[in-house]
């Protein structure tokens, strides 16, 4: 009774102090709810609709898969892991109700690997309503792809780049379609190195992502250029921060006094259902039907950074990868 007691004895005796704590407690959920950002409100079914994503066995790429599923699409995960792809594909069926899910290898560091899973498509695949080209890598060390392109130029954009163009036949006769690429807030701080593309001579792994990331914004624009006419849209994304396994090779980097210090900002990171709301709004709300070309964020249209607006830039960089992976008029 006396530990009862004493227990209202503080909430009496001391109610600025209970009050602030209060507040404070509703504040942290408050600005919680506001970094989970926008939701995609669309209840568009995609029935008899096919739709692929890249990395797609975990993260926002597994998110986003279960629900265009729940939504009725054939949903193929394409995926460099087939084990952790199978697990992943079996989730979705169950947790969608939606047997309609599977699973393809696609090693996107390695352009024989692109090419094969594009055919895989093209000749098994009647349709094709909206590509998502999700898979990344970050901040990893000076790794190289089987093709000698800086790691995540190469997966984040190269391998991206020659996908898309490798199945474009088939998502102009199944227009009207989407691409969607999923790009970062980092695009803000990339610049392209066109003198120096693999950074061989200063390497950072940040400015390589950075760039990647860029990359992805200025290939939607000139790819949204190239496509007008043929019922292809085209969207970049930025999905957030969000708790996925993204971060894995930066995290090591980060000293460890620095990772106690902001650990609590763990609380306020999006979830992976949260971080791909912007994806799934890009493939398939309704109101982005005739817009194409465009930088999303919270389920909203933003501003992309002047670098991913530069006209000049996104041309040169698509003659650029073109040359990179041997892209041909036939492709």
């Amino acid at each position: 009774m006396r530990a009862f007691a004493a227990g209202c004895a503080f909430v009496f005796e001391y109610p600025k102090t209970v009050t602030v704590i209060t507040l404070t407690g509703v504040g942290l959920f408050a600005l919680k709810k506001w970094m989970a950002g926008g939701v995609c409100r669309s209840k568009v079914r995609l029935d008899g609709k096919t739709v692929l994503i890249t990395g797609a066995n975990t993260g926002i790429g597994k998110e986003t898969a279960l629900d265009l599923a729940k939504r009725g699409a054939r949903v193929i995960l394409a995926c460099r892991d087939m084990d952790r792809g199978n697990r992943a594909a079996e989730d979705v069926r169950q947790k969608s109700g939606n047997n309609n899910v599977v699973v393809k290898t696609l090693d996107l560091a390695s352009l024989q690997s692109v090419r094969q899973f594009a055919r895989d498509v093209l000749a098994n695949e009647e349709r094709l309503d909206v590509l998502i080209n999700n898979a990344g890598i970050m901040s990893c060390p000076q790794w190289k792809t089987e093709d000698g392109f800086e790691m995540q130029f190469g997966v984040n954009h190269l391998g991206h780049f020659l996908l898309t163009n490798c199945l474009l036949d088939l998502l102009k006769k199944s227009s009207p379609s989407r691409i969607v690429n999923v790009s970062s807030l980092a695009h803000e701080k990339g610049q392209i190195y066109f003198d120096d593309i693999n950074q061989e001579k200063n390497y950072n792994g940040w400015k390589c992502y950075a760039q990647s990331k860029l990359a992805n914004v200025l290939f939607t624009k000139e790819l949204a250029h190239k496509l007008q006419g043929t019922g292809v849209t085209a969207y970049s994304l930025h999905p957030g921060v969000i708790r996925t396994e993204l971060a894995r090779h930066m995290l090591p980097t980060i000293p460890l006094w620095k990772r106690i210090v902001y650990k609590p900002v763990v609380f306020f990171i999006k979830n992976p259902t949260q971080g791909a709301q912007t994806t799934i709004y890009c493939a398939v709300d309704e109101s982005l039907q005739n817009e194409s070309g465009l930088y999303y964020s919270d389920c909203a249209r933003k501003a992309a950074a002047p670098q991913g607006l530069d006209d000049e830039a996104a041309k040169r960089l698509w003659d650029l990868s073109a040359a990179m992976v041997g892209l041909t008029q036939s492709q």
